[in-house]
């Protein structure tokens, strides 16, 4: 497989975080700690079992999350945060604030509905809170 040549770090970065899905496993994980597969898709209001399998997939693949197996019956599978996967949270809190900081500010702007790959109904995850 070739290497992947970036243009610029925010390449780099988008290319682990791609999507809407990711940032919001990221955040449920830090919050709750490891997850069973059940538990994680209840904590990510929205995600399909489809994209969030995807999503654990590529994550997995990409080192942001750990996924351990424990031999047993029936079997059981936790999700972890890995420290790569804690880094990059750890930067993206800045972006969490700021949107927690602005949301009244973005939904008036309708920058909040479907169209845009928001979400219209439904609970908002708690976006972390300016430290």
């Amino acid at each position: 497989m070739r290497k992947r040549t970036f243009t610029c770090g925010f390449d780099a970065a988008l290319a682990v975080v791609g999507g809407k899905w990711k940032i919001l496993i990221l955040w449920a994980l830090h919050c709750e700690g490891p997850l069973r597969f059940g538990a994680l898709r209840r904590a990510v209001d929205g995600i399909s079992e489809r994209v969030l399998i995807n999503q654990l997939k590529e994550m997995e693949a990409s080192q942001l999350v750990h996924r351990e197996e424990f031999p047993q019956v029936p079997p059981k599978v936790e999700y972890s945060l890995t420290a790569f996967g804690t880094s990059l949270l750890d930067v993206l809190m800045p972006l969490g604030e700021w949107g927690t900081a602005n949301m009244e500010r973005i939904a008036s702007l309708g920058a909040g509905g479907a169209g845009a790959g928001g979400r219209e109904e439904g609970p908002r995850p708690t976006a972390p809170s300016p430290r």
